[in-house]
């Protein structure tokens, strides 16, 4: 029997609309629309001129046949182009692509076949790695290639594509009339993921998930309206976070930086007045350890967030002394970067540095738009005991969670099986329900804030013609947070040198995820022939990086 409460109720456009994060910016737009946007060198655009931009680029990208669902990749640093694709693909119904830039051509050339991209955005410092994954596509699919010029980018600069942005945008509709997702839960987003596995995971973002991770951002730092954003973090990551979808929602200020350098973020603070900005370990640490004099006249009170690994007693009194309030957070892009945060209590101000320290470094507790996160026994499915000690793995539930794996139902059942999404991550929670990680159940290595596989280090370091056995573990750095640490056992009568590994993983792997440490000799295995990590994790932190 229909309730009552259901009965002459339907839902319809009048009291219904799908939730995206498109609607930030039309809002935003709309009220604000001569408030500052983006700066980037001596550019400044206001939120009505970005939203007009952002139109033209949808316009375009469907006069040229690129429509819902279909993905258009894009190979840019943070820049504005990055800040007007996240709104303007996905105003045409297609599915935005960041590509991490770091990577190497022959990743490259497997997402865009693999995600079946119909468009590529590139900018000048990356045409070449561009040029060199068009070339290896296996996909006989017609790429449209659009080179994003930018004044700021001081070295050679090389055409790949048939036309540049600023062509493709004047030819698009500034009145362009988009319309939200007929369902929430389209894709907005596509992002690589390392995994287990030597070829990356495609994971997909839906509407619903983008903006209620963009709304928990606000209300996890208070984020005031009108707030200056400086882009330290990169925008291929998770979609930055969600930030640039956060930063539209407060009618904020993008302030974009080509490059991360303690200098020019520092100049960027205090020109720009910013007053937020995300980062892994490495960024923070970068700004702590800079000179004195290079810290003077920075705005009071710049709120800085931290995910990643656990920020030190050492970074949380330098980041102090610098008048910034760090806040630690955690995630994977499985779950749209960020969806715990280890949320802060008046009454830890009163403790000493290395009780905060200990406190700061859990994981904490859920975002406000997250419906559950909890340590699980991967077992049972039931909660461990909240002693501190008992591990279990972190696993999430409900808004902030992807679709799942592109081309991948294996994959993607697996990660939500029993209802949960598995992180992989194991973790220890206490009485207060904050929860800490202990150790990682995949074998990924997260160095400066960037997943390796090392299942892909391996089998780089296996098509080397000597190399009997390998295998691959994180070697702490103070520096990178972890960085890869290679063992190497050689075949019988082989002698290779360190040096010559090291360059034949260059010609294979992106730059950072070249192993910074290797050690030949027998590695140990149990009866069964298998690799004993455990052990080889117990050696790596005695290991000495290598110069490469």
């Amino acid at each position: 029997m229909t309730s009552i409460f259901d009965q002459d109720l339907p839902r319809s456009e009048a009291n219904f609309a799908a939730i995206s994060p498109l609607s930030f910016i039309e809002r935003t737009a709309e009220v604000y629309p001569d408030r500052l946007a983006i700066v980037h060198g001596g550019l400044r655009q206001t939120w009505g001129q970005t939203y007009e931009r952002c139109r033209r680029l949808a316009s375009a990208l469907q006069r040229a046949g690129i429509g819902k669902n279909d993905a258009v990749a894009v190979m840019l640093p943070n820049t504005p182009p990055m800040v007007e694709a996240h709104f303007g693909v996905p105003m045409a119904g297609a599915v935005l692509n960041a590509l991490n830039t770091r990577l190497d051509a022959e990743t490259i050339a497997f997402m865009l076949d693999h995600g079946e991209a119909r468009a590529v955005i590139v900018d000048p410092e990356f045409a070449a790695t561009v040029k060199q994954a068009l070339a290896l596509r296996k996909s006989a699919t017609p790429l449209l290639v659009i080179d994003a010029e930018d004044g700021l980018f001081t070295g050679e600069t090389q055409a790949v594509g048939t036309t540049t942005y600023e062509t493709f945008l004047a030819d698009g509709d500034p009145a362009f009339a988009w319309l939200l997702p007929a369902d929430e839960w389209d894709a907005i987003a596509l992002n690589y993921t390392s995994g287990t596995t030597g070829n990356p995971k495609g994971v997909v973002y839906h509407h619903r998930g983008a903006a209620m991770n963009a709304i928990s951002n606000v209300l996890e730092w208070d984020m005031p309206k009108h707030a200056v954003y400086l882009w330290t973090l990169p925008m291929f990551h998770c979609n930055g976070w969600c930030f640039p979808w956060t930063v539209a929602a407060r009618a904020g200020v993008n302030v974009c930086l080509r490059k991360v350098e303690a200098q020019s973020i520092f100049d960027a603070m205090r020109n720009h007045g910013v007053t937020h900005y995300c980062g892994a370990p490495i960024v923070h640490g970068l700004l702590v350890n800079s000179p004195v004099e290079m810290k003077a006249g920075l705005p009071a009170g710049i709120q800085a967030m931290v995910a990643g690994a656990a920020p030190p007693a050492s970074m949380i009194e330098g980041m102090e002394q610098m008048g910034f309030d760090l806040t630690h957070v955690y995630g994977l892009t499985e779950v749209y970067g960020p969806a715990t945060v280890c949320a802060k209590h008046e009454a830890w101000d009163e403790l000493d540095i290395g009780e905060r320290a200990r406190l700061n470094a859990r994981q904490g507790v859920r975002y406000h738009l997250e419906r559950d996160v909890r340590v699980l026994d991967p077992e049972t499915m039931l909660p461990v005991p909240q002693d501190g000690e008992t591990m279990g793995e972190i696993m999430f539930k409900g808004n902030i969670a992807m679709k799942g794996y592109l081309k991948n139902p294996t994959a993607t059942a697996e990660a939500f099986k029993g209802g949960w999404f598995h992180s992989g991550d194991l973790a220890v929670q206490y009485a207060d329900g904050y929860f800490k990680i202990k150790d990682r159940s995949k074998d990924i290595i997260i160095s400066g804030g960037e997943n390796i596989s090392s299942i892909e280090v391996e089998d780089v370091l296996y098509r080397h013609p000597d190399v009997l056995a390998a295998a691959v573990v994180a070697r702490p750095d103070p520096k990178w947070g972890e960085t890869p640490c290679a063992f190497v056992e050689l075949k019988f009568g082989a002698k290779v040198t360190t040096e010559e590994l090291v360059a034949h993983c260059k010609k294979h792997l992106a730059g950072f995820k070249v192993p910074r440490a290797v050690v030949f000799g027998e590695l140990p295995k149990t009866s069964t022939g298998k690799i004993q990590k455990f052990e080889l994790r117990k050696l790596a932190g005695s290991v000495a990086a290598i110069d490469i």
